[in-house]
């Protein structure tokens, strides 16, 4: 019978992923089709509303739910883990990595960049770098869920 953590890792990677895949067939599909004013205007406003309580759980949940399960057996001594939960957590951090080491800083940039009249020339620094990080960090969302899934199925 999964454990608490495993459910906890289960719920936080599964829900990061549906956000990011969202994010991936929705959102960006559409604002590929709009002016650069408007896809500038709606990243900078989006990236500024994101990181709000419930994304940070999500986040964070996706990442430190599996490290603990992986550390943590059942009845609470250190050395639990399977190889499924440990690979989640790589997928998670890995992810983390590029959102931190990526996106972000392309975020930080596209609102830096605000205000200076060339919204063509920031929507192309950012767009198509931003996408290609996105993927990636969709699919270690997805790797992430599904080995935990494993792991609590099997």
């Amino acid at each position: 019978m999964p454990e608490v953590l495993e459910i906890l890792a289960l719920a936080c990677t599964g829900l990061y992923a549906g956000y990011m895949l969202a994010f991936m067939s929705g959102l960006m599909p559409a604002l590929k089709e709009v002016d650069d004013a408007s896809f500038t205007l709606v990243m900078r406003t989006v990236n500024r509303k994101v990181p709000g309580p419930l994304f940070l759980v999500l986040f964070l949940g996706s990442l430190a739910f599996p490290v603990a399960s992986f550390f943590v057996e059942p009845d609470g001594r250190a050395g639990g883990g399977t190889a499924l939960v440990g690979a989640a957590a790589v997928c998670a951090l890995v992810g983390h990595l590029v959102t931190s080491g990526g996106n972000v800083p392309l975020n930080n940039a596209l609102d830096s960049s605000k205000g200076q009249g060339d919204e063509r020339s920031a929507r192309t620094a950012f767009e198509g770098r931003w996408n290609a990080l996105h993927a990636l960090r969709t699919l270690l969302a997805a790797a992430a869920f599904v080995l935990v899934a494993m792991a609590v199925t099997g």
